[in-house]
């Protein structure tokens, strides 16, 4: 025992028996015990050293960030099998929990309209149908029989004009002639004057008898009337020219109007023609309408997948246009998890970005700085950044598998809930507890000196 020691249990006792310290109390003799001291001091110095230690070793920076199991593609995401048109249930072939194939029926409907309650609906549609197109075909050979009618008089409309100025010639040469009559017969006329008119004066000096001045007087009578038929005929041959323009013209009217009639006529078919032809345009939709929806009486499956939840239950149920009644989800996913990511962590974020992931219902023992320690985590790969940000005010980033990495269990379910780490630069323990207290961001910058370019954009592209 040191002296120290000695001297302070004889000074201990002293003061117990000056202020009478009951005996319970020496306990206090224990108080200061330089050998424990020492180990304390020990250890405390040990601990130092192991925490001055881990302050030199690598931590990977990193933020955390929370969200769901999903799918990359959308047509691996569960979907609702609608229905496209109103019909009343009769028969469901599949139960929840059933895996169906790409087009397996699932449920069979009947029609709720009375529109289509016709049976034989298709069939007397057709039916119109092929009574329009005949009535196409009739107006067809009815234009056919215009446009040759059309043809026959435009081809017969030479001809009797040709026939027509032939007889309107005809009637001029005439109306010539007997010009050339009339001239002649009144040279005669003249003529059989100026003898009758020396026959009178012969006669009256006696020197022609009384029968030669009245052969003169019969022939003057007889060039007078011959000079009167020569005008009558002139004025005949005249009007007969008249005539024969007033019927040419005549010709050429009659004809327009039978051709104009007959192209009149023609055209009215033509409409009637388009008329038929729109009429059975609508049936033909209308029947090709009535043959799709028949197919819409039978439900099938849009894609392989499990029968998940069945929304009409009963029998006889009305299903509305449009209304989901059935949910599937398809066998065959390409998973992803979303996760979402703050603003502030956006920029840190790069597609093919590392990622740690763990899921819920699957243990992890998770040390983030320290990934490779880390038990029970999977590794991801960043696919997909939003430019857009969500309603709950973050950014949603889809992560797909690392291929290489292990997989991801294969029993994990849409909408299971994950975590996320995103890994980003390796840097000593010390330099990260000084970054948090300082409240700095993490080193997303690469490059050399002054002039260094960040590696990662606001929009989540890397920087070349």
């Amino acid at each position: 025992m040191s002296r120290f020691s000695r001297k302070r249990k004889t000074l201990l006792r002293r003061l117990s028996r000056e202020v009478h310290i009951p005996a319970q109390l020496v306990g206090l003799e224990k108080v200061y015990q330089p050998r424990m001291a020492r180990r304390v001091s020990l250890w405390l110095r040990i601990l130092m050293l192991v925490g001055l230690g881990l302050m030199f070793l690598p931590w990977t920076q990193n933020f955390q960030t929370e969200g769901q199991l999903t799918t990359l593609t959308p047509g691996d995401r569960p979907q609702e099998v609608p229905s496209t048109i109103a019909g009343r249930v009769v028969k469901w072939h599949v139960r929840e929990g059933q895996f169906v194939e790409e087009g397996d029926t699932l449920l069979q409907l009947t029609e709720v309209k009375t529109e289509y309650f016709d049976t034989q609906l298709i069939r007397r549609t057709q039916l119109q149908v092929e009574a329009k197109e005949s009535a196409v075909d009739a107006y067809i050979n009815k234009i056919k029989a215009y446009d040759a009618q059309i043809m026959a008089l435009e081809s017969n409309l030479p001809l009797k004009l040709n026939q027509a100025r032939n007889k309107l010639k005809q009637t001029a040469l005439k109306v010539r002639t007997d010009s050339i009559a009339v001239v002649a017969a009144d040279t005669n006329l003249t003529v059989a004057r100026r003898q009758l008119e020396r026959a009178q004066i012969l006669f009256r000096d006696g020197i022609k008898p009384r029968q030669e001045l009245e052969d003169k007087l019969n022939k003057f009578q007889e060039a007078e009337a011959k000079l009167i038929k020569c005008k009558n005929d002139l004025l005949i041959s005249q009007n007969e020219y008249i005539n024969a323009q007033i019927e040419l013209n005549a010709i050429l009217n009659e004809f327009n109007e039978k051709i104009s009639k007959a192209e009149s006529e023609r055209e009215a078919a033509k409409s009637q023609l388009y008329a038929t032809e729109a009429e059975i345009a609508k049936l033909q939709s209308q029947l090709s309408s009535y043959i799709i929806r028949s197919g819409f009486y039978v439900i099938t499956a849009p894609q392989s997948g499990y029968v998940v939840r069945t929304l009409k239950a009963g029998i006889g149920e009305i299903v509305k246009e449009g209304e989901a009644v059935a949910t599937i989800v398809p066998a065959s996913q390409q998973q992803a998890t979303e996760l979402y990511v703050r603003p502030m962590d956006l920029p840190l974020v790069r597609l093919g970005h590392k990622v740690r992931l763990w899921f819920d219902g699957w243990p992890a023992l998770v040390f983030s700085g320290w990934p490779n320690a880390s038990y029970g985590t999977y590794g991801g790969i960043v696919a997909a950044i939003d430019y857009n940000i969500s309603p709950n005010g973050k950014y949603r980033v889809l992560v797909k598998p690392d291929p290489s990495d292990h997989p991801w269990p294969s029993l994990l379910r849409m909408g299971t809930g994950a975590k996320g780490i995103f890994l980003l630069n390796n840097v000593p323990l010390w330099y990260e507890l000084w970054r948090q207290f300082n409240g700095f961001p993490p080193d997303f910058y690469t490059g050399e000196g002054l002039n260094a370019k960040p590696a990662i954009s606001a929009g989540g592209d890397a920087k070349k």
